[in-house]
């Protein structure tokens, strides 16, 4: 299983990419960029990324079919391939209607089918063609100017309702599982989906300090959060939440109150990587033997920046999974 790092969004740009360059010296594999409105913008700090560094992956993970054109977004997915030489992943993900009408004004309608037909259209621009054709009610007749320095530029789907699972392990190279997967989720995820070049990322909310009770007072209300996002699912229901904990979070969430009495020390076990760091890369090691191939450890953009990484690192070396 290969480690990689996200940079919280709330972390300045500057900050972001020193971490970066920091996480590729310790030895991780990726750096994802993740684009939650209304934080700093993906493309910009992947870009900087890109530049600064000359090993890691460069994952955006997650951009959405919504707020870009798919013409803008192959444009920026080839240029940001050039700069980090053929290092790029990108995600695609949904979003949700809260913040895309809710918040923003863009009419949001049947966002599977349309996720899925922008992912057609962008793996064509990106692979060079020219298309003509309908795209999600608009017509293009267009193609990039200039030969990308790839043409099969890995594209995962951030999904995680069961049809949306379905789409993306149809269409995507990979599945980029959403924060608070767990290795049951994982193993889920896998027998549900017997394809066998499939890969598995997965964002991991970490937390970790000599004391435990700290580590996991510090993510307690961010999950409570994420865990009030997902309700009553499969990420939540295959590791055993009960169903009538998962609404009440939910409900709070949805109210702009704090769950946080919610989530008890077990939540905390089964849906992150929080508390001591053996906690931590015994937790680790539970997704590389769930079959995950790549484990985003995110920065809670609340500790000291630097502190969290290598905290982040050591673990991982302690799970046997960084050299």
């Amino acid at each position: 299983m290969r480690v990689a790092y996200a940079p919280a969004g709330r972390r300045d740009a500057a900050t972001a990419v020193r971490l970066a360059r920091r996480a590729e010296d310790l030895g991780f594999a990726e750096v994802w960029l993740s684009e939650d409105y209304l934080e700093r913008g993906a493309f910009a700090v992947a870009g900087a990324v890109a530049a600064s560094t000359s090993r890691v992956g460069v994952g955006l993970g997650v951009i959405n079919p919504w707020t870009r054109h798919v013409a803008l977004t192959a444009m920026e997915c080839a240029a940001l391939d050039e700069v980090s030489r053929g290092r790029l992943v990108v995600g695609l993900g949904a979003s949700n209607q809260g913040w895309m009408e809710g918040r923003l004004g863009i009419p949001f309608a049947r966002p599977i089918s349309t996720l899925e037909a922008y992912t057609a259209a962008l793996r064509r621009l990106l692979a060079g063609e020219v298309l003509r054709e309908d795209v999600n009610g608009l017509t293009l007749d267009a193609g990039l100017s200039f030969t990308p320095l790839r043409t099969d530029v890995p594209v995962y789907l951030g999904v995680k309702g069961e049809r949306a699972l379905a789409v993306g392990a149809r269409v995507a190279d990979g599945l980029m599982l959403s924060v608070l997967s767990t290795p049951a989720y994982v193993r889920w995820i896998r027998e549900q989906h017997r394809r066998p070049d499939l890969r598995l990322t997965a964002y991991a909310a970490f937390s970790c300090d000599d004391d435990g009770a700290v580590a996991r007072d510090r993510v307690r209300s961010r999950t409570a959060r994420f865990l009030g996002m997902h309700g009553a699912s499969p990420i939540t229901a295959v590791p055993g939440l009960p169903a009538d904990r998962a609404v009440a979070l939910r409900e709070r969430m949805l109210a702009g109150a704090d769950g946080a009495d919610l989530v008890d020390d077990d939540v905390l076990r089964t849906f992150t990587l929080a508390g001591t760091p053996d906690d931590v890369a015994g937790g680790m090691r539970a997704f590389a033997d769930a079959g995950l191939d790549t484990l985003v450890v995110m920065d809670d953009g609340v500790s000291p920046a630097e502190e969290a990484l290598a905290r982040a690192a050591a673990c991982a070396r302690d799970a046997g999974l960084l050299a």
